[in-house]
């Protein structure tokens, strides 16, 4: 009998986007479809590396631009990311990785931990790769953090292909949600002894 995926589905509707996204933290198919094609393959770089499925689905206004849609893309992951994982606890809840792309490099450090908090450093040299705004690629980590209840430092440490860098920075952040969710076998969360964070205030 196969096994059966835990997964969670979200769908967010507004005047500027309509979005149909599904999020599973194990491996199995990965399906972007947002209109941004270097969006697209960012997604597809984060879920794999990560060991997610993920199916999206956005049709948004990208006659104004990229904003709505990386935004409500962003907060619908971090939505669905919060249902599967609503703290830290029974996880190493911890992850660090750092990524390579030819002479860029990137660094991600992540805790589960019911804050929402995102920095990232870095810049790059074009105002868009592809048809993706680069301020939008900070845009969507801090959209994203904000919705999943995560701590996320980000950091290009080195590069100069646009390319190169914002990919290493995706993979990264991959790397160290991989790290981060690995069960541990103690189920507290925090030195408080909480058996879960409490989302509503609690805070570790």
């Amino acid at each position: 009998m196969p096994k059966e995926i835990h997964s969670a589905t979200v769908s967010r509707v507004t005047k500027e986007t309509n979005i149909q996204l599904t999020l599973a933290l194990e491996p199995g198919p990965i399906e972007i479809s947002t209109g941004i094609g270097f969006f697209d393959h960012m997604l597809n770089q984060l879920a794999f590396h990560a060991g997610w499925s993920l199916k999206v689905t956005c049709k948004g206004d990208l006659e104004v631009d990229d904003h709505h849609s990386v935004e409500d893309t962003a907060i619908a992951l971090g939505k669905a990311f919060a249902e599967l994982v609503p703290s830290g606890a029974g996880r190493a809840r911890f992850g660090y990785a750092y990524a390579p792309m030819d002479e860029a490099l990137a660094r991600a450090v992540l805790d589960i931990s019911g804050r929402s908090w995102c920095v990232l450093s870095g810049t790059y040299s074009a105002t868009s790769i592809g048809t993706l705004s680069t301020s939008n690629i900070a845009h969507f980590f801090q959209s994203f953090t904000a919705n999943a209840g995560l701590t996320l430092h980000l950091d290009i440490l080195r590069g100069e292909n646009d390319h190169h860098k914002a990919e290493a920075l995706f993979k990264a952040a991959a790397l160290a949600f991989r790290a981060a969710l690995e069960p541990r076998e103690d189920a507290r969360g925090s030195t408080k002894g909480e058996a879960a964070l409490d989302l509503r205030g609690v805070r570790v």
